[in-house]
């Protein structure tokens, strides 16, 4: 199915295409005719030396009204870095453009496979792509997980949770989110010596047994332990069920309020994590008392006579 773009975001985007502002790359008339071969459009008829803005807005017009791609096809080169070779300044200014364009239309640039995409989002004023929130992670995961297998998994979920947010797939943010939260507890309380028991077997425990029993025993604190009812809440709408009997999906307020539980969980996991111990280097040689040092040093009469038999020095020495 093809994009529908309103008017004037079709008019702003020619805009963009022409290169009128001053921080943009500006493009002649026939420049722009090129710009729409490059986008893969069929048929561009040459410029024909109406003012740029109007030529380039009426071709985006009939080609949306004769049902094809093309205004789609135009917005995703604009928004290819090939379009501006040794040009970087102009690609981000005319980016961000592109994006206070199109999130008025419900749209925004993302990434597909390393590709420019169109993405759906909420429609209103936003003054770039949509950021991640509040409250910094300010560790790595290696930082939380010491087993390294299990830490790549972890991270790998914490990465698609991101290019889930970016690209508007909140429910499926917040389920990759909730299944990080309970791998790095499940972890924890496995590996960590523990003040309160495990009320049931490892195997039998959810991510609510997992968020107590770590307040419990003092790695998280009290905000973490109240906030991660809400991951839970959400994360369990990975049955379709659930989240019919809840008649709510989540949406970007909702993935606003549950990414940054996760983040002060985990800061809270590596704040309380048991110290590394140091290994202790074993002797660098056999024997006690080895001095690693000796084989560099060169030897005098007295060490040689150590060797000897007798160990005493001989006469005349």
């Amino acid at each position: 199915m093809n994009e529908i773009f309103d008017d004037s975001t079709l008019t702003e985007i020619a805009h963009l295409i022409c290169g009128d502002e001053t921080s943009l790359l500006y493009r002649k008339g026939y420049e722009i005719a090129a710009f729409f071969h490059r986008a893969g459009w069929d048929d561009v008829p040459d410029y024909d030396g109406t003012p740029r803005h109007k030529w380039a807005l009426e071709l985006l017009k009939e080609r949306q009204a004769d049902g094809t791609d093309d205004a789609e096809r135009a917005i995703l080169r604009l928004a290819n870095r090939l379009e501006y070779y040794n040009q970087q300044r102009e690609y981000h200014a005319m980016l961000k453009r592109l994006n206070e364009v199109l999130v008025l239309d419900g749209r925004r640039i993302g990434e597909d496979g390393g590709q420019s995409a169109l993405v759906r989002c909420e429609a209103g004023f936003d003054d770039q792509v949509r950021q991640l929130p509040r409250v910094e992670l300010k560790v790595s995961v290696t930082d939380v997980v010491s087993d390294p297998d299990l830490a790549t998994a972890v991270q790998l979920r914490l990465d698609e949770a991101r290019t889930c947010y970016e690209h508007g797939a909140y429910t499926s943010a917040i389920i990759m989110l909730g299944s990080l939260l309970e791998g790095v507890l499940a972890h924890a309380a496995q590996a960590r010596a523990t003040e309160v028991p495990m009320p049931k077997s490892l195997r039998n425990m959810g991510l609510n047994d997992f968020v107590d029993f770590a307040f419990k025993n003092k790695w998280i604190e009290h905000d973490a332990k109240l906030a991660s009812e809400l991951v839970r809440h959400y994360r369990n709408l990975v049955h379709p069920l659930a989240e019919k009997r809840t008649g709510h999906s989540p949406n970007q307020d909702t993935l606003d309020m549950c990414w940054p539980v996760v983040n002060a969980t985990l800061n809270d996991l590596a704040a309380t994590a048991p110290p590394v111990p140091v290994p202790v280097p074993a002797p660098a040689g056999p024997g006690r008392g080895y001095n690693p040092n000796v084989a560099t040093q060169r030897p005098t009469p007295a060490s040689v006579a150590r060797r000897r038999p007798g160990g005493g020095t001989s006469a005349g020495t």
